[in-house]
């Protein structure tokens, strides 16, 4: 007896046991601010637990979420500040960051340069070094030293489209451009107290961040053209045409099963919070919409490239996350080898009917084998016919190559994000998963021809890298851009009307020959011009025409939409300083942004006023 009741002794001793254990091994969500020593919140500060491979980065308000088991120990991390380490006993934890007080007396070395402390001014305080030491690894010029950082950041020039003729020239032809890559990386400047680079803005890409109410596809064209008519904001005299185009939308859990090869830059360059540790946050957001029938495989690329997880699939989530933890960065940067590898896995796993792409997460800084511009291009060409999309997803500052991604985006039948912190990671592979992923129309081009009796002259406002000749505009062998599900382009055209005297596009008269003259169906048409657009099926190689004409009615200020976009694309060529600015001012801007929030259930928007006001007050400096 006394026997039994020393075993059920030990039996309810060791329930207990497993119990407390259970119970301390219970899975909880901690979250909170990492601030510094003056309460300002520390973007990009990492957060990870102690002794695991889970971890996160705080986003741009300091703010961090992270699921871990009660009585593990966060570790809080940030360049320029002592680490902090704190045991986790409630769901919220606030942290303040103190400045090193051990720096680095010779340099501080960063993913790709250093910085000497003797180039730092005597009068900084702490904790404008330890901002310094920050702005070193983005590559941004301190405010008030009078020295810049090492930068290697890469654009690629752009010259501006100019007026043309409508009668001597009446087609302007070009391929769409869904991507947003600019408006992210211009953000990343101005969050930073920095004027964004001329030639890193795309006014078409700050233009087509935002999303507007197009009217959707109902026939069997999965791509609807929508087009408006108002004066242009920057010059009364002229008109501002917008083109808009919707992609059908399709519902979640019709979108086809997805082969997808996550292309990930481990290089020295990746090393960093805003870099690889980004990356890895990114594509966990994308790996928790993953279904049983979605497929990933990771391919990584440094000096040289390899396969570290096999195609798996999306139900084996945990998994996926487990290869992505694991992930370090350092060596050099063979980009060419990593996406001829990727092609090969994602065709040696190809879906029939279903989204076969490759997500490439780099700085673009390729730097062995296949690197040049060039030599990328010609690459990815010979990919494209393999029915495999690239996706290019951005990272990095200071080292940030624009002028690679925008080959590959632009030759990989696919689209190009820049990823500044987890929020934008959220907005392309979260909300905008469906458009991001799935494509539902490729080789999608626009031709415009105008009306000489209405029109003196045009320009196409942005898309300079999207030019195509007026022959291609027919010739199905052309490459163009491609649109996903629930897409939206628009394209803004400012016109001269006839009669109207401007400095722009007008020349003197032909000594040796008579000029053109306007064509008799043009004086009796009332229409501005004509909308032309074609596209082929994802797995199409012919291409179908659809044919819009629009009239200019002359009245109205513009819907909400028209005005938002028109004051985003008046931004857009202030930024860029544009010979065409007209009598814009970042006050017009703003006032006419601010008469346009109704559409604004993100806070983008809002966002955007807020952003322009900041640039007002440094362009102001």
């Amino acid at each position: 007896m006394k026997t039994t009741c020393v075993r059920i002794g030990m039996m309810t001793l060791m329930l207990v046991i497993v119990s407390l254990g259970v119970a301390n091994a219970q899975l909880m969500k901690v979250k909170g601010r990492v601030t510094d020593e003056t309460k300002r919140p520390l973007p990009g500060c990492s957060v990870f637990v102690k002794g695991a491979l889970n971890g996160t980065t705080t986003d741009m308000g300091g703010l961090y979420s992270i699921e871990v088991q009660k009585g593990d120990t966060l570790v809080f991390s940030f360049i320029g500040y002592e680490k902090s380490e704190l045991k986790i006993v409630k769901p919220e934890i606030n942290v303040k960051l103190e400045p090193s007080k051990v720096m680095l007396e010779e340099m501080v070395i960063v993913g790709y340069g250093a910085q000497k402390l003797s180039e730092v001014p005597a009068s900084a305080t702490h904790s404008n070094v330890a901002q310094m030491l920050v702005g070193a690894q983005s590559g941004i010029r301190i405010r008030g030293t009078g020295r810049s950082n090492p930068n290697t950041e890469e654009y690629k020039p752009v010259t501006e489209n100019r007026f043309f003729s409508a009668l001597e020239d009446p087609l302007s032809t070009f391929s769409i451009d869904v991507d947003a890559a600019s408006y992210s990386n211009m953000r990343r400047f101005v969050n930073q107290g920095q004027m964004p680079p001329a030639e890193s803005i795309r006014t078409e890409e700050l233009i087509n961040y935002f999303t507007y109410n197009y009217a959707k596809p109902t026939g069997n064209d999965p791509v609807k053209i929508t087009t408006e008519v108002s004066a242009c904001p920057w010059n009364k005299q002229h008109r501002l045409v917008r083109i808009g185009l919707k992609a059908k939308e399709v519902a979640g859990d019709e979108l086809p099963a997805s082969n997808l090869v996550f292309l990930i830059d481990v290089s020295g360059s990746m090393w960093g919070p805003t870099r690889l540790e980004l990356v890895k946050s990114s594509l966990k957001l994308l790996v928790n919409n993953l279904r049983e029938k979605d497929r990933v495989a990771i391919v990584v690329y440094a000096g040289s490239a390899g396969e570290v997880l096999s195609s798996t699939s999306g139900n084996d989530k945990q998994k996926i996350r487990e290869a992505l933890d694991k992930l370090t960065a350092g060596g050099s940067t063979a980009g060419g080898a990593g996406i001829q590898l990727a092609y090969s896995i994602a065709k040696k796993n190809f879906m029939t009917g279903g989204n076969n792409r490759i997500i490439l997460c780099t700085d673009g800084d390729f730097n062995v084998g296949v690197s040049s511009p060039e030599g990328l291009e010609g690459l990815i060409e010979r990919e494209r016919k393999s029915g495999v999309f690239l996706t290019v997803l951005g990272y990095g500052m200071g080292n940030y190559k624009d002028n690679k991604m925008q080959v590959l985006a632009e030759k990989g039948n696919g689209n190009h994000a820049y990823i500044d912190n987890l929020q934008e990671a959220n907005k392309v592979l979260v909300n905008e998963f469906g458009g991001t992923l799935f494509t539902v129309a490729k080789d999608v081009k626009l031709q415009v021809e105008f009306n000489p009796a209405k029109v003196q002259s045009y320009r196409l406002v942005g898309y300079e890298s999207r030019l195509l000749n007026k022959e291609d505009f027919n010739d199905d062998t052309k490459d163009a851009g491609e649109m996903g599900a629930g897409h939206m382009v628009t394209a803004f055209y400012e016109v001269i009307p006839v009669g109207v005297k401007s400095q722009y596009g007008s020349v003197d008269a032909l000594k040796y020959q008579k000029g053109k003259t306007v064509q008799p169906t043009g004086n009796a048409s009332g229409e501005l011009l004509t909308v032309k657009l074609r596209y082929k099926r994802p797995d199409g190689d012919t291409s179908k025409k659809l044919e819009v004409p629009v009239v200019d009615k002359g009245t109205g200020e513009g819907s909400s939409d028209f005005r938002f976009a028109a004051a985003v694309a008046m931004y857009g060529q202030l930024l860029r300083d544009s010979d065409f600015k007209g009598d814009a001012t970042y006050k017009k801007v703003t006032e006419l942004a601010k008469t346009a929030l109704d559409n604004d259930e993100q806070g983008y928007r809002r966002e955007f006023v807020r952003m322009v006001q900041a640039v007002e007050s440094m362009a102001e400096k």
